[in-house]
């Protein structure tokens, strides 16, 4: 087996030992065989060049290749490997998992290069760095306790996310995606782009499809029902709580509100008109900036020294919100979660990840439901973008007697 690692940026040569490049790529044709199909070289300058892989003589410490060679270029139904699956994240199909590709695993049968896995693993990222030269890999790792080894998974159990060619088509494995958490496929979905994700979410049944939607982003809920014809857009939300459904709806456009409500049964389109008019009394007026944000790295003990630091003039606090490193809301604890774990643990082993969350178009007494059904003191209130802008409680909506 071959790895992608060990022959990355090796110098190309023509037949007559005419320095072409390095090799900076290969293109894949997306099948249940994914045969490499091209080469992409980088020249001296620069610039890349593509090559068809008949071209392609042997491979040992360089590339061979013929000396009349033409120029090639991306097709329907072909990737780039460096720029489409590796180092992004994958569906594991057999582990029903979110997994990261830290090398890519070729075999080679006769003349061809086929894809046959990715290794996941911790031993396909340090080959990629050009650190398992040696014993120093396995001395550092028997220091600090890590077990290093590759982790396969071969093609057909893995399902590729960057499918950025609209023509490429996804492998169906409707019953092993069933088994993967909503917020974990809402989660692989915002990194691609909304046609890629309208085609994997064909794949999953209704109901399926309608619980990754509500764990979405704001933002990419609006892209994807607009994008919905009104048909299809009024049968997800019938799938969806009315108070999730009439958030969704209040980010489109008023005609295309119009169009989907008129689609939806007698008993549901009453539910949501209601509720739409409700939008009526924004909350952006109630909300408050006395909440506190933590990285999903930090400790207990950090998170416990920034509450001390920053909240000295909170008039209260019950909950912690956790955000990475673009700022998005990923988790929350409460104190009392807080003080039940180790100094030393970070928080993202222990937080809850699927946050209930409003926005400023959200009604206040759909706000007022949500904190009763969840049990909650205060809600975050988000942005576009999944950026918390402030928080809102309870106390402050003097709603909760008229329902």
């Amino acid at each position: 087996m071959l790895y992608f690692s060990e022959i990355s940026g090796k110098k190309v040569f023509t037949e007559d030992n005419v320095e072409i490049g390095r090799l900076d790529d290969l293109i894949f044709l997306v099948t249940d065989n994914p045969l490499v199909t091209k080469m992409v070289i980088r020249d001296h300058s620069g610039k890349k060049l593509i090559i068809s892989i008949d071209y392609l003589q042997k491979i040992n410490n360089f590339f061979t290749i013929e000396k009349e060679f033409l120029a090639s270029y991306l097709e329907e139904n072909e990737l780039y490997l460096v720029k489409n699956l590796l180092d992004k994240q994958i569906i594991d199909l057999r582990g029903n998992k979110i997994v990261r590709v830290n090398d890519v695993a070729l075999n080679q049968d006769k003349e061809k290069l086929i894809i046959a896995g990715v290794d996941i693993g911790i031993l396909g990222l340090l080959r990629r760095i050009r650190f398992v030269g040696g014993n120093s890999a396995y001395k550092i790792a028997r220091i600090f306790n890590i077990k290093i080894t590759s982790k396969f998974l071969s093609w057909v159990d893995i399902q590729p996310l960057e499918l950025i060619r609209g023509q490429v088509k996804l492998k169906k494995k409707e019953d092993k995606l069933e088994r993967i958490r909503p917020e974990d496929l809402a989660d692989y979905l915002e990194k691609t782009n909304v046609i890629n994700a309208r085609k994997f979410l064909k794949i999953l049944n209704n109901e399926k499809a309608a619980d990754v939607i509500s764990n979405l982003n704001i933002n990419y809920q609006t892209a994807i029902f607009k994008n919905f014809r009104p048909e299809k857009a009024a049968k997800f939300l019938t799938f969806i709580d009315p108070d999730e459904a009439a958030d969704v709806l209040l980010t489109l456009s008023q005609r295309k509100q119009e169009e989907i409500v008129n689609l939806l049964d007698t008993e549901t389109r009453s539910k949501l008109v209601h509720l739409l008019e409700l939008s009526k009394n924004p909350i952006g007026s109630l909300i408050t900036t006395e909440f506190i944000v933590v990285d999903s790295q930090d400790s207990v003990r950090q998170i416990i020294d920034k509450v001390r630091k920053e909240t000295i003039n909170f008039s209260t606090l019950d909950y912690i919100y956790v955000g990475n490193k673009a700022k998005e809301l990923v988790g929350v604890i409460s104190l009392h979660e807080l003080l039940m774990h180790d100094l030393d643990e970070p928080v993202y082993k222990f937080m809850t990840q699927n946050v209930v969350v409003v926005h400023f178009t959200t009604p206040k007494e759909i706000v007022v439901k949500k904190m009763l059904k969840y049990k909650l003191y205060a809600l975050p209130v988000i942005d576009e973008g999944k950026h918390i802008e402030g928080l809102i409680a309870l106390d402050d909506l003097n709603l909760y007697k008229k329902l």
